[in-house]
């Protein structure tokens, strides 16, 4: 039976073949993340997989249905796998937030379902870590995210060569709108077109801007000019003091969905343009106010009412597209599983004492492996040689006295010494760990 589409099955190292996952890699890359945020300071949380759907489509509207694993459940509830971590995050800060300091410093590292077309870089299935910052509104905040995009991927060995942050604004695109437009009204509609730039022909888009009075090729100059407003200025000069401005750009290119966003958006990309975008996020200030129960005004883009109001900002990054980068590059270690010892029972009497052994062993730290069944010699040490064990061990019946002899090689000399007691062995293995 095979899985389904757009799902991965994870095998531990060494591959069956090469287009399969290893959850060596993945454990590598979650591990870096981790490691990384822990020098900024981040929390870690995680949420529930399964979500009331209007919690989705409250923020992305009924649209984002046709891209969900959603049913109705057992109890009669619209329910939806998690398709995105923010919602849910959103949610437990707004119930919690006076129990902690702010700015609240959090990530998780959930799984994400999404049922869309599988493409490159793009499972119906994914890791991503999420970063999220609430309760600080300066741009200072905005540079630091950054920063912490930047370093996480810097840890995985990529450097300005391999990847560049595309920084945009959503201040930047109201500023134009408002030198181009006297209508208020219009706002709603002129930044669902800006969202879908990338995405429709020039000729749709030029049309449907010039129904609003806009010019499709003073947009594509706006674009191109990249002229950076006095928050991105400061933002600038903020990665410029930590020697980062060789990963960062400023390109108004950058939409990620202006209708939802608030303030600063970024995307980190491939400079060879290999790959889809490996991270994006921004500055999402209406969120928490949604979920607690505000209702959003799409003319002004802020919402009104909601318990809680609270800046947030914060960024994704998908393990898909991040691990084939990272292949590509030849930044994968490769990942040869040790064992500190194999134990082999050469004479079955004494297998009580060698599993007493072993689990003494195993009390100090060690990884250890044996033969759960009567085997031959050869057999088991060709065993340890395969496990890629640094040492074997084993036990041999001392005729002129009752307690056996511990006997310990080092398989990569062949040098093998013997002991009348158990914490000899120990004090050699732990001088040579």
């Amino acid at each position: 039976m095979d899985r389904l589409p757009g799902f991965r099955d994870f095998y531990p190292e060494p591959l069956p073949h090469k287009d399969v996952w290893s959850i060596d890699a993945r454990n590598y890359i979650f591990n870096t993340w981790e490691k990384v945020l822990s020098y900024y300071n981040f929390r870690q949380y995680d949420g529930p997989p399964l979500e009331p759907l209007e919690l989705y489509t409250l923020k992305s509207g009924e649209e984002i249905v046709g891209q969900l694993y959603n049913f109705i459940d057992k109890g009669d509830r619209n329910v939806s796998m998690r398709p995105e971590m923010t919602p849910t995050l959103a949610r437990m800060v707004a119930s919690h937030e006076r129990n902690y300091r702010k700015p609240i410093k959090w990530f998780s590292i959930p799984q994400l379902f999404r049922y869309e077309r599988q493409q490159k870089g793009r499972l119906r299935e994914h890791f991503q870590l999420n970063a999220d910052m609430f309760g600080e509104s300066s741009p200072e905040a905005d540079a630091e995210l950054i920063a912490l995009l930047i370093d996480i991927l810097r840890s995985f060995g990529l450097t300005a060569e391999d990847f560049v942050i595309r920084i945009s604004s959503r201040k930047a695109w109201s500023d134009f709108f408002n030198a181009h437009s006297s209508d208020p009204s219009k706002a709603y509609a002129f930044y669902q077109i800006i969202d879908k730039l990338e995405r429709e022909s020039p000729e749709i888009s030029s049309q449907k801007l010039a129904e609003l009075g806009f010019d499709y090729d003073e947009i594509s100059q706006f674009i191109a000019s990249g002229t950076p407003t006095e928050e991105l200025q400061t933002i600038l000069k903020n990665l410029e003091a930590r020697k980062l401005s060789e990963f960062v750009k400023i390109d108004y290119g950058v939409i990620r969905g202006l209708a939802y966003y608030t303030g600063i958006v970024f995307e980190a990309f491939d400079r060879k343009g290999h790959f889809r975008a490996i991270a994006g996020g921004g500055r999402y200030d209406n969120l928490i106010s949604l979920i607690s129960g505000g209702k959003l005004d799409p003319i002004t883009n802020t919402v009104k009412g909601g318990k809680v109001n609270m800046p947030s900002l914060g960024f994704g990054m998908g393990d898909v597209v991040l691990t084939e980068l990272l292949k590509e590059r030849g930044l994968l270690p490769s990942f040869n599983p040790t064992l500190d010892i194999y134990a082999l029972i050469e004479n079955e009497s004494l297998r009580p004492q060698t599993l007493s052994a072993i689990e003494t062993f195993r009390q100090n730290g060690y990884s250890v492996d044996f033969s759960l069944t009567p085997l031959k010699s050869e057999k088991q040490f060709k065993r340890a040689i395969d496990l890629n064990a640094i040492w074997s061990f084993r036990l041999q019946q001392n005729t002129s006295e009752n307690a056996p002899t511990f006997f310990i090689k080092k398989l990569s000399t062949r040098q093998e010494s013997s002991f009348s007691t158990l914490q000899d062995v120990l004090n050699l293995i732990s001088s040579n760990h």
